[in-house]
């Protein structure tokens, strides 16, 4: 057995104390023990005293005397990749690192065990250029197996000086494993787009970062509200909670936003002032690269009405946590998430979207919309009967 497979296997109390109040604390609170059952144990570090004795048997044992440094490192990520992918282990060089540079290569991925899925392509950006699509899986990273990398440290490779390159190892449509080369340049902010059809206005909002919703007033200031807007969220990647509320606001949406839940604290829900002229209708699109916060809005809109089309969100409606470790480094973790209006989890379910609707990049999106509304919804299956 390898020797970073033996702490993946034994060293989950090692972490515990940081993963297990993430993802347990509130619902411990909430369980009650039977009559006469007696409780399980709450020390979280119990099992310390076995990973000291499994970490001396490999040690003295393995075939080649390990890095010992590297088996412990190796251990803990592993352990923290089983809680939330996002998870991750910093060394205290990590933290002495510099900056990586100012210039990306344009895409959001995700680590899966030994793969990165890509979530979301920049349009003209360099992995765009270079073919590359959501739903891509990536092996190797400048050479390096995705499967030692954590989260932070593959987020970090894709940045880095401007004009450097960027090897990316990844499987295309036959499934055959190529090489693709970026350059890795400045990105510029995408704007807000609208381009308005027949009875209809389609939004394209890239993101939810500061000014998106300043920038979304003024486009919609001399707009038709009679008309139907479709709000594209197809490509919006993260952003602030204030300023998805405030674009939330733009669109007619009042009250409740969103609930963000965090261990150890109570639940705290968010409000929307509801500043703007609703439209006749509102729909929304959906998909793989609408990420973190854009979740949110999209299940706000969605519990207020809107119709939403497109595929299911990946589920990424988290906020991550840094917490320094005594002996130095620190680890990421994934401390928060966001809960929608309609109660879905939206760290494991994402938005599902009402009507399933694919679009290519060729495709007229509002033409598409307006013809999917126009259709009659498809009627729900009839629940099972009980036997």
């Amino acid at each position: 057995m390898h020797a970073r497979t033996w702490l993946s296997v034994f060293s989950f109390p090692l972490v515990a104390a940081f993963t297990l109040p993430v993802i347990q604390q509130g619902e411990q609170a909430k369980a009650q023990p039977k009559p006469g059952v007696k409780a399980p144990p709450q020390d979280p570090l119990a099992g310390l005293s076995d990973i000291q004795d499994v970490l001396a048997l490999v040690q003295q044992n393995y075939v080649d005397p390990p890095d010992m440094e590297k088996v412990v490192s190796g251990g803990i990520q592993a352990v923290l990749e089983r809680s939330h992918p996002l998870n991750a282990y910093l060394s205290a060089e990590d933290l002495r690192l510099p900056d990586p540079g100012p210039a990306e290569a344009g895409l959001v991925v995700v680590k899966r065990g030994i793969y990165a899925t890509v979530l979301a392509v920049t349009p003209g950006g360099p992995a765009a250029k270079a073919g590359i699509q959501a739903g891509d899986v990536i092996r190797k990273v400048d050479g390096d197996s995705v499967g030692r990398l954590s989260a932070w440290a593959l987020e970090r490779r894709l940045s880095g000086p401007e004009g450097s390159t960027l090897d990316l190892y990844r499987y295309n449509a036959t499934g055959d494993l190529t090489k693709t080369t970026l350059q890795r340049q400045r990105l510029t902010k995408a704007p807000v787009t609208l381009k308005p059809g027949a009875g209809a206005l389609l939004v394209s909002l890239p993101d939810l970062n500061s000014g998106r919703a300043e920038e979304l007033k003024k486009l919609l200031a001399t707009v038709d509200h009679s008309q139907t807007l479709v709000l594209d969220l197809r490509q919006c990647v993260k952003g602030s909670a204030e300023e998805a509320a405030a674009v939330a606001g733009l669109l007619g949406a009042k009250g409740a936003f969103g609930t963000l839940q965090e261990a150890g604290k109570p639940d705290r829900g968010m409000a929307v002032a509801g500043t703007g002229t609703p439209f006749a209708r509102l729909a929304l699109l959906v998909g793989r690269s609408t990420m973190g916060l854009p979740e949110v809005l999209a299940s706000c809109l969605k519990k207020g009405g809107a119709r939403t089309l497109g595929e299911r969100t990946p589920g990424l409606g988290v906020e991550r946590s840094r917490f320094l470790l005594k002996q130095g480094g620190a680890v990421e973790l994934v401390s928060r998430r966001w809960v929608g209006l309609g109660g879905e989890k939206l760290d494991r379910q994402g938005v599902v979207p009402d009507q399933v609707l694919r679009l290519a990049d060729s495709d007229d999106a509002l033409a598409k919309v307006m013809a999917a509304l126009q259709a009659p919804v498809p009627a729900a299956p009839p629940a099972a009967k009980a036997s």
